[in-house]
Protein backbone atom coordinates (compact mmCIF):
# COMPACT_ATOMS: atom_id res chain seq x y z
CA UNK A 1 0.00 0.00 0.00
CA UNK A 2 1.41 3.40 -0.90
CA UNK A 3 1.73 6.24 1.54
CA UNK A 4 0.12 9.54 0.55
CA UNK A 5 1.82 12.68 1.80
CA UNK A 6 -0.93 15.00 3.04
CA UNK A 7 1.21 17.79 4.52
CA UNK A 8 4.68 19.22 4.66
CA UNK A 9 5.09 17.52 8.01
CA UNK A 10 4.85 14.00 6.55
CA UNK A 11 8.08 12.07 6.92
CA UNK A 12 9.16 8.55 5.88
CA UNK A 13 8.69 7.91 2.14
CA UNK A 14 7.66 11.55 1.73
CA UNK A 15 11.11 12.68 2.80
CA UNK A 16 12.18 15.10 5.50
CA UNK A 17 10.02 18.18 5.80
CA UNK A 18 11.66 21.37 4.59
CA UNK A 19 11.56 24.49 6.72
CA UNK A 20 9.34 27.26 5.41
CA UNK A 21 11.36 29.90 3.56
CA UNK A 22 12.27 32.88 5.66
CA UNK A 23 10.76 36.17 4.60
CA UNK A 24 10.35 39.59 6.15
CA UNK A 25 7.02 40.11 7.86
CA UNK A 26 5.24 42.16 10.47
CA UNK A 27 5.11 40.24 13.74
CA UNK A 28 2.97 42.58 15.82
CA UNK A 29 1.47 46.07 15.90
CA UNK A 30 0.73 47.82 19.19
CA UNK A 31 -1.08 51.17 19.17
CA UNK A 32 0.90 53.09 21.79
CA UNK A 33 -0.81 56.47 21.38
CA UNK A 34 -3.49 57.89 19.12
CA UNK A 35 -0.87 58.68 16.46
CA UNK A 36 1.96 56.22 17.20
CA UNK A 37 2.20 52.47 16.68
CA UNK A 38 5.05 50.23 17.78
CA UNK A 39 5.62 47.70 15.02
CA UNK A 40 7.85 44.64 15.37
CA UNK A 41 9.18 43.45 12.02
CA UNK A 42 11.13 40.30 11.29
CA UNK A 43 14.05 40.96 8.95
CA UNK A 44 15.07 37.86 7.03
CA UNK A 45 18.24 39.64 5.84
CA UNK A 46 19.42 40.14 9.43
CA UNK A 47 17.51 37.22 10.94
CA UNK A 48 16.25 39.33 13.81
CA UNK A 49 13.33 41.40 15.05
CA UNK A 50 13.44 45.17 14.48
CA UNK A 51 11.18 47.65 16.23
CA UNK A 52 9.82 50.38 13.98
CA UNK A 53 7.68 53.26 15.19
CA UNK A 54 5.00 54.35 12.72
CA UNK A 55 3.30 57.72 13.07
CA UNK A 56 -0.01 58.36 11.36
CA UNK A 57 -2.05 61.59 11.34
CA UNK A 58 -4.71 62.20 13.92
CA UNK A 59 -7.34 62.51 11.18
CA UNK A 60 -6.78 59.88 8.50
CA UNK A 61 -8.37 60.73 5.16
CA UNK A 62 -7.03 58.08 2.80
CA UNK A 63 -3.79 56.92 1.16
CA UNK A 64 -0.77 58.97 2.23
CA UNK A 65 2.91 59.39 1.32
CA UNK A 66 5.52 57.87 3.64
CA UNK A 67 8.56 59.57 5.16
CA UNK A 68 11.37 57.42 6.57
CA UNK A 69 13.37 59.22 9.27
CA UNK A 70 16.72 57.79 10.31
CA UNK A 71 18.48 58.32 13.63
CA UNK A 72 22.03 59.27 14.39
CA UNK A 73 24.67 56.95 15.78
CA UNK A 74 23.70 57.69 19.36
CA UNK A 75 20.28 56.03 19.33
CA UNK A 76 20.44 52.74 21.22
CA UNK A 77 18.10 49.82 21.73
CA UNK A 78 14.47 50.14 20.70
CA UNK A 79 14.30 53.92 21.11
CA UNK A 80 14.21 56.73 18.57
CA UNK A 81 15.92 60.06 19.02
CA UNK A 82 13.34 61.58 16.73
CA UNK A 83 10.64 60.57 19.20
CA UNK A 84 12.52 61.38 22.39
CA UNK A 85 14.12 64.67 21.35
CA UNK A 86 12.99 65.55 17.82
CA UNK A 87 9.33 66.45 18.53
CA UNK A 88 8.19 64.44 15.50
CA UNK A 89 5.02 62.92 16.93
CA UNK A 90 3.52 66.27 17.85
CA UNK A 91 4.74 67.95 14.66
CA UNK A 92 3.36 65.33 12.26
CA UNK A 93 0.05 64.71 14.08
CA UNK A 94 -1.79 67.07 11.73
CA UNK A 95 0.27 66.31 8.59
CA UNK A 96 -1.07 64.01 5.87
CA UNK A 97 1.90 61.64 5.91
CA UNK A 98 2.97 58.35 7.49
CA UNK A 99 6.30 58.62 9.29
CA UNK A 100 8.47 55.54 9.80
CA UNK A 101 11.16 55.52 12.51
CA UNK A 102 13.43 52.45 12.47
CA UNK A 103 15.31 51.63 15.68
CA UNK A 104 18.35 49.58 16.59
CA UNK A 105 20.82 50.74 13.92
CA UNK A 106 23.33 52.15 16.41
CA UNK A 107 26.72 52.68 14.76
CA UNK A 108 25.93 50.94 11.44
CA UNK A 109 25.30 53.75 8.89
CA UNK A 110 22.14 51.91 7.82
CA UNK A 111 24.14 49.94 5.27
CA UNK A 112 24.90 46.32 4.33
CA UNK A 113 28.25 45.42 5.88
CA UNK A 114 30.81 43.48 3.86
CA UNK A 115 32.21 41.47 6.76
CA UNK A 116 31.17 40.52 10.26
CA UNK A 117 32.33 42.98 12.89
CA UNK A 118 33.03 41.85 16.49
CA UNK A 119 30.96 44.75 17.85
CA UNK A 120 27.96 45.15 15.54
CA UNK A 121 27.90 41.79 13.73
CA UNK A 122 26.96 41.89 10.03
CA UNK A 123 24.14 44.43 9.65
CA UNK A 124 22.05 44.43 6.47
CA UNK A 125 20.17 47.68 6.95
CA UNK A 126 20.11 48.72 3.31
CA UNK A 127 18.38 45.49 2.36
CA UNK A 128 15.93 45.90 5.23
CA UNK A 129 15.10 49.54 4.48
CA UNK A 130 14.94 49.38 0.68
CA UNK A 131 13.58 45.88 0.03
CA UNK A 132 12.00 44.30 3.09
CA UNK A 133 10.30 47.13 4.99
CA UNK A 134 8.64 49.34 2.31
CA UNK A 135 6.17 46.76 0.96
CA UNK A 136 5.17 45.82 4.52
CA UNK A 137 4.57 49.45 5.49
CA UNK A 138 2.77 50.21 2.23
CA UNK A 139 0.37 47.31 2.68
CA UNK A 140 -0.39 47.91 6.36
CA UNK A 141 -0.48 51.71 6.60
CA UNK A 142 -2.45 52.91 3.59
CA UNK A 143 0.43 54.18 1.46
CA UNK A 144 -0.03 55.98 -1.85
CA UNK A 145 3.39 54.77 -3.04
CA UNK A 146 5.23 58.08 -2.62
CA UNK A 147 8.24 58.05 -0.28
CA UNK A 148 10.87 60.38 1.14
CA UNK A 149 13.84 59.75 3.40
CA UNK A 150 15.57 62.01 5.94
CA UNK A 151 18.10 61.56 8.70
CA UNK A 152 20.31 63.25 11.27
CA UNK A 153 24.08 62.81 11.53
CA UNK A 154 24.84 59.18 10.56
CA UNK A 155 21.27 58.95 9.29
CA UNK A 156 21.70 62.05 7.14
CA UNK A 157 24.58 60.45 5.28
CA UNK A 158 22.61 57.22 4.96
CA UNK A 159 19.56 59.03 3.57
CA UNK A 160 21.52 60.35 0.59
CA UNK A 161 23.36 57.07 0.09
CA UNK A 162 20.17 54.99 0.13
CA UNK A 163 18.47 57.42 -2.26
CA UNK A 164 21.41 57.20 -4.67
CA UNK A 165 21.46 53.40 -4.52
CA UNK A 166 17.68 52.94 -4.75
CA UNK A 167 16.76 55.97 -6.87
CA UNK A 168 13.23 54.84 -7.78
CA UNK A 169 12.24 54.44 -4.14
CA UNK A 170 12.34 58.04 -2.90
CA UNK A 171 11.12 61.39 -4.22
CA UNK A 172 12.73 63.54 -1.53
CA UNK A 173 15.94 63.35 0.51
CA UNK A 174 17.11 65.38 3.51
CA UNK A 175 20.29 65.41 5.57
CA UNK A 176 20.56 67.22 8.89
CA UNK A 177 24.17 67.45 10.08
CA UNK A 178 25.21 64.49 7.96
CA UNK A 179 28.30 63.94 5.83
CA UNK A 180 27.18 62.58 2.44
CA UNK A 181 30.54 62.49 0.51
CA UNK A 182 32.16 59.66 2.45
CA UNK A 183 35.03 58.87 0.07
CA UNK A 184 36.66 62.26 0.65
CA UNK A 185 39.36 62.42 3.37
CA UNK A 186 37.03 64.45 5.60
CA UNK A 187 34.15 62.08 4.96
CA UNK A 188 36.19 58.99 5.72
CA UNK A 189 37.48 60.54 8.96
CA UNK A 190 33.92 61.37 9.99
CA UNK A 191 32.66 57.84 9.29
CA UNK A 192 35.57 56.21 11.10
CA UNK A 193 35.21 58.50 14.12
CA UNK A 194 31.47 57.83 14.30
CA UNK A 195 31.94 54.05 14.21
CA UNK A 196 34.90 54.12 16.59
CA UNK A 197 32.67 55.66 19.28
CA UNK A 198 30.81 52.34 19.39
CA UNK A 199 33.92 50.18 18.92
CA UNK A 200 33.22 49.14 15.30
CA UNK A 201 35.77 48.97 12.48
CA UNK A 202 34.87 50.80 9.25
CA UNK A 203 36.98 48.34 7.22
CA UNK A 204 34.36 45.69 8.01
CA UNK A 205 31.65 47.95 6.64
CA UNK A 206 32.94 49.08 3.22
CA UNK A 207 36.49 47.69 3.12
CA UNK A 208 39.79 49.59 3.40
CA UNK A 209 40.01 53.25 2.43
CA UNK A 210 39.96 53.82 -1.31
CA UNK A 211 38.18 50.54 -2.02
CA UNK A 212 35.10 50.17 -4.22
CA UNK A 213 32.84 49.89 -1.18
CA UNK A 214 33.49 53.48 -0.13
CA UNK A 215 33.00 54.84 -3.65
CA UNK A 216 29.77 52.87 -4.14
CA UNK A 217 28.30 54.43 -0.98
CA UNK A 218 29.31 57.99 -1.81
CA UNK A 219 26.29 59.91 -3.19
CA UNK A 220 28.66 62.61 -4.47
CA UNK A 221 29.83 60.05 -7.04
CA UNK A 222 26.25 59.09 -7.98
CA UNK A 223 24.68 62.53 -8.38
CA UNK A 224 22.71 61.66 -11.52
CA UNK A 225 20.68 59.25 -9.41
CA UNK A 226 19.51 62.17 -7.27
CA UNK A 227 18.31 64.21 -10.23
CA UNK A 228 14.62 65.09 -10.14
CA UNK A 229 14.27 64.67 -6.36
CA UNK A 230 13.64 67.36 -3.75
CA UNK A 231 16.95 67.69 -1.92
CA UNK A 232 17.55 69.32 1.46
CA UNK A 233 20.85 69.98 3.21
CA UNK A 234 21.23 71.34 6.73
CA UNK A 235 24.25 71.76 8.97
CA UNK A 236 25.35 74.06 11.75
CA UNK A 237 28.86 75.46 11.73
CA UNK A 238 30.07 74.24 15.10
CA UNK A 239 29.89 77.73 16.61
CA UNK A 240 27.97 77.96 19.89
CA UNK A 241 24.58 79.63 19.78
CA UNK A 242 22.34 80.92 22.57
CA UNK A 243 20.76 77.48 22.92
CA UNK A 244 24.15 75.92 23.73
CA UNK A 245 24.86 78.45 26.46
CA UNK A 246 21.53 77.67 28.14
CA UNK A 247 21.72 73.94 27.47
CA UNK A 248 21.16 71.47 30.31
CA UNK A 249 23.59 68.54 30.29
CA UNK A 250 22.48 65.30 31.93
CA UNK A 251 24.78 63.31 34.24
CA UNK A 252 24.89 60.59 31.59
CA UNK A 253 26.34 63.03 29.05
CA UNK A 254 29.17 64.13 31.32
CA UNK A 255 30.88 67.43 31.96
CA UNK A 256 29.30 70.46 30.35
CA UNK A 257 32.48 71.71 28.67
CA UNK A 258 33.34 68.26 27.31
CA UNK A 259 29.87 67.76 25.85
CA UNK A 260 29.88 71.19 24.20
CA UNK A 261 33.36 70.60 22.77
CA UNK A 262 32.30 67.25 21.30
CA UNK A 263 29.09 68.73 19.86
CA UNK A 264 31.02 71.59 18.29
CA UNK A 265 33.74 69.34 16.88
CA UNK A 266 31.31 66.93 15.24
CA UNK A 267 29.31 69.79 13.75
CA UNK A 268 32.43 71.40 12.31
CA UNK A 269 33.16 68.08 10.57
CA UNK A 270 29.62 67.72 9.21
CA UNK A 271 29.58 71.36 8.16
CA UNK A 272 32.76 70.91 6.12
CA UNK A 273 31.30 67.77 4.51
CA UNK A 274 27.95 69.40 3.81
CA UNK A 275 29.59 72.50 2.34
CA UNK A 276 31.61 70.28 0.02
CA UNK A 277 28.51 68.31 -0.98
CA UNK A 278 26.58 71.54 -1.61
CA UNK A 279 29.31 72.64 -4.01
CA UNK A 280 29.11 69.31 -5.83
CA UNK A 281 25.33 69.58 -6.15
CA UNK A 282 25.66 73.07 -7.60
CA UNK A 283 28.38 71.93 -9.97
CA UNK A 284 26.12 69.17 -11.27
CA UNK A 285 23.19 71.56 -11.72
CA UNK A 286 21.10 69.84 -9.05
CA UNK A 287 18.74 72.25 -7.23
CA UNK A 288 18.50 71.82 -3.46
CA UNK A 289 17.36 73.70 -0.38
CA UNK A 290 20.46 75.22 1.18
CA UNK A 291 19.88 75.29 4.94
CA UNK A 292 23.56 75.55 5.93
CA UNK A 293 23.94 77.74 9.02
CA UNK A 294 26.60 79.97 10.57
CA UNK A 295 25.97 78.76 14.14
CA UNK A 296 24.84 75.54 15.76
CA UNK A 297 26.29 72.38 17.26
CA UNK A 298 25.61 68.65 16.85
CA UNK A 299 22.51 68.52 18.99
CA UNK A 300 18.82 67.64 18.85
CA UNK A 301 17.82 71.19 19.77
CA UNK A 302 18.90 72.38 16.33
CA UNK A 303 17.48 69.39 14.44
CA UNK A 304 14.08 69.71 16.09
CA UNK A 305 14.09 73.43 15.37
CA UNK A 306 14.86 72.76 11.70
CA UNK A 307 12.14 70.11 11.29
CA UNK A 308 9.36 72.48 10.07
CA UNK A 309 11.67 74.05 7.48
CA UNK A 310 12.81 70.65 6.26
CA UNK A 311 9.22 69.41 5.92
CA UNK A 312 8.12 72.54 4.06
CA UNK A 313 10.99 72.05 1.63
CA UNK A 314 10.49 68.36 0.79
CA UNK A 315 6.75 67.82 1.25
CA UNK A 316 5.76 69.21 -2.18
CA UNK A 317 7.48 66.22 -3.77
CA UNK A 318 5.49 63.69 -1.76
Amino acid sequence: MSVVCLSALCLGVCGTAEAAPREARILSVAQETATRAGVWVYSAAMDKKVKVFVLTPRHKTGPRPTLYMLDGAGARGDSSGWLEAGNVEKFFADKDVTVVLPTGAYGTFYTDWERRDPTVGKPMWETFLTKELPPLIDARFDSDGSRGIAGVSMGGQAAYTLASRAPTLYRAVASLSGCPPVSSPEGEAYVRATLARGGANADNMWGPVGSAGWREHDPALRLDRLRGKKLYLYSGAGRLGPADIKRQVTPEEGLYQVVLAASATFEIATSNCSQRFAGELRGAGLPFTDALQVVGTHHWYYWAKDLPRMWNAISPAL
